[in-house]
């Protein structure tokens, strides 16, 4: 199967002592089917670069995404396939984002999508959450949700945390004009990069 063709992907993080491992898969009637994606990106780097192996043996690239910029307030971050070609980019929208996270993606032939967290109230709350004393410090314990639309409103792709303590996401595509690499990218970044 052609990635994309898929319409459902499950991206998965795992959390080690250096790197966080990201693990993309395609759906299989609900649950994690087939390995498509790998990606174990450094802590603590400044200038963020993650690279997205077809699998864990780092033998093909998929795609990677650069940040364009060190200190990154929407600048926005590249995304090329394994030969440095172009697919799109993606950048948090920093004035938007401080009130309910919002992200535009752009992709050459098909033009710009927005995405922002489905649940304002919640939005509203995770930004609170990091100014509690000590219980800030913890990860967020609500699950949220992105939504991204074209500019008339058509729906691109949504990407959904599905457990509560993990970090498991469940990637819904329905633009099939919509390079899923961007879209993977975005999702991985969604996670990564939140809260920045």
């Amino acid at each position: 199967m052609s990635l994309q063709n898929v319409r459902t992907l499950h991206v998965h993080q795992k959390v080690t002592f250096m790197v966080n491992r990201y693990e993309v898969f395609v759906d299989d009637n609900g649950r994690p089917g087939a390995l498509v994606g790998f990606a174990e990106q450094k802590r603590l780097k400044i200038k963020e670069r993650v690279t997205i192996y077809t699998d864990p043996s780092k033998s093909q690239v998929l795609f990677e995404f650069n940040a364009r910029k060190v200190i990154d307030l929407g600048s926005g971050y590249d995304v090329t396939d394994g030969q440095g070609r172009s697919i799109g980019l993606f950048r948090k929208d920093f004035t938007r984002s401080l009130l309910r996270s919002t992200w535009h993606l752009e992709q050459p032939g098909l033009g710009q999508a927005t995405g922002a967290e489905r649940n304002r109230f919640l939005a509203g709350f995770r930004r609170l959450w990091q100014w509690i004393p000590i219980v800030g410090d913890a990860p967020f314990p609500m699950r949220y949700h992105f939504d991204f639309v074209t500019e008339n409103g058509a729906p691109v792709f949504s990407v959904d945390k599905k457990t509560w303590l993990r970090d498991h996401y469940l990637v819904q595509i329905q633009d099939p004009g919509v390079d899923r690499r961007l879209v993977i990218a975005q999702a991985v970044a969604l996670d990564a990069l939140q809260s920045r």
